[in-house]
């Protein structure tokens, strides 16, 4: 089982997942046999694990834990959980917008990045999750199956330009589609008895998103410039700051061991990569994983099933460099797959580090109640890209950054 232990002296009321949390989520359930020993390091306080279920919605839900986590870490506990649906809602008609300008030849699909959510709610706001559930099609579950393929098939048409010329209609079109499976937006709300707009609340909440910093690290672009994110789910062109590998690392354990937690993109289709063992992990003899069953399009039922002693007990891991994310990158073997929320850092009987990961795909399927261990290798070799707040940069080289 899954042996955790404790740092200093009532840090941990109860066996818990790397997390002292909120809402008291990350909590370890033993798995028969696994004799990983995992120590905590740092815990950072986190809302809820939420469930995106049926839908390409991971950029949001991540990104606003992670922005619940900073209200948490501002001193607003009684903030609560913010709308992903809103944010969702709003990105797919500017999706809508740009898949029309570009004349269909551009993305258009679920997916989004980090940079949409500071976007979202510099442009519209944000509400309480309580507000605005943006579930209008039945059910007490997100499922985006059926929206995604009327929205595709909708603005290809509008992009087909059957009258010859774009109707002033169009975008009120794609707003009913909207509206009848999101619901309509609030002109204005009342919580906890004051009345607000979008606008207003975002303000109240105190969150600024020019803090808020996108980080890479890839060599096909000079090192502490910022680049356009090149993947097919960054509609917006959002930049992104380019740092060596060994500096990402850098920031990422430095803003974890002073308070702050972060959102992380990477790659999950991986050999190593278990949600229901809770753990990802780059073993340097993976020939031994066996794979079960298949991933589904969204991993609502959290993926294949991984059969390896790696995932029972610590081994070798590969020595990730540079070079090898680069390669991995080009070759599309490191993919954008999915955003998560990083809360804390752990380490195992042998000294590797591991950073405690807050998932979107419910506590149903995996040990860990929803979160997962991500070993600093696995980080190394598959991080996409990390949305931090600028303040969590060591200022060596947030200096060397240009950021102030």
């Amino acid at each position: 089982m899954f042996n955790l232990k404790k740092l200093g002296v009532g840090l941990l009321a109860v066996a818990m997942f790397g997390q002292v949390n909120a809402q008291d989520t990350g909590k370890v359930t033993n798995k028969e046999g696994s004799k990983y020993e995992l120590e905590v390091v740092k815990s950072l306080d986190a809302t809820a694990v939420q469930n995106q279920n049926r839908t390409g919605t991971c950029w949001s839900f991540s990104s606003l834990s992670f922005l619940e986590s900073e209200l948490l870490r501002m001193g607003k506990k009684d903030a609560g959980n913010l709308s992903e649906m809103f944010i969702a809602r709003h990105a797919y008609m500017d999706k809508a917008i740009n898949y029309v300008r570009m004349h269909g030849k551009f993305n258009f699909s679920a997916g989004g990045a980090f940079h949409d959510i500071p976007y979202v709610i510099a442009k519209h706001g944000i509400v309480p999750e309580e507000v605005y559930k943006g579930i209008k099609y039945g059910g007490e579950v997100h499922n985006h199956s059926e929206l995604d393929k009327i929205l595709k098939a909708t603005v290809d048409i509008i992009v087909e330009n059957p009258q010859k010329t774009l109707t002033p209609a169009w975008k009120d079109a794609v707003n009913g589609i909207l509206d009848a499976y999101f619901g309509e937006l609030p002109e204005k709300f009342t919580y906890k008895g004051k009345e607000y707009t979008a606008q207003s609340y975002a303000k109240e909440l105190g969150l600024d998103m020019d803090d808020y910093v996108i980080i890479s690290s890839f060599t096909h672009h000079p090192f502490y410039e910022k680049f356009v994110f090149e993947v097919p789910d960054n509609w917006a062109f959002g930049l992104a700051y380019n740092v060596p590998l060994e500096e990402l690392v850098e920031i990422s354990n430095e803003a974890i061991m002073n308070g702050y937690s972060f959102a992380w993109a990477s790659d999950v289709s991986e050999k190593g990569f278990s949600f229901r063992d809770g753990l990802a992990i780059v073993p340097k003899d993976d020939a031994t994983i066996q794979q079960k069953g298949k991933d589904n399009m969204h991993f609502s039922d959290a993926g294949a099933e991984k059969i390896s002693n790696a995932f029972m007990q610590p081994v070798e891991e590969k020595k990730i460099t540079q070079e090898m994310r680069q390669e991995a990158f080009d070759n599309y073997q490191t993919t954008d797959d999915h955003g998560m929320h990083i809360t804390g850092i752990v380490k195992d009987q042998k000294g590797t580090n591991y950073y405690v990961v807050k998932n979107s795909w419910g506590t149903k399927y995996n040990s860990c109640d929803g979160y997962f261990y991500a070993s600093e290798a696995f980080f190394r070799y598959k991080t996409m890209n990390i949305m931090v707040h600028k303040d969590a940069i060591p200022k060596k080289i947030a200096k060397k950054m240009g950021i102030k």
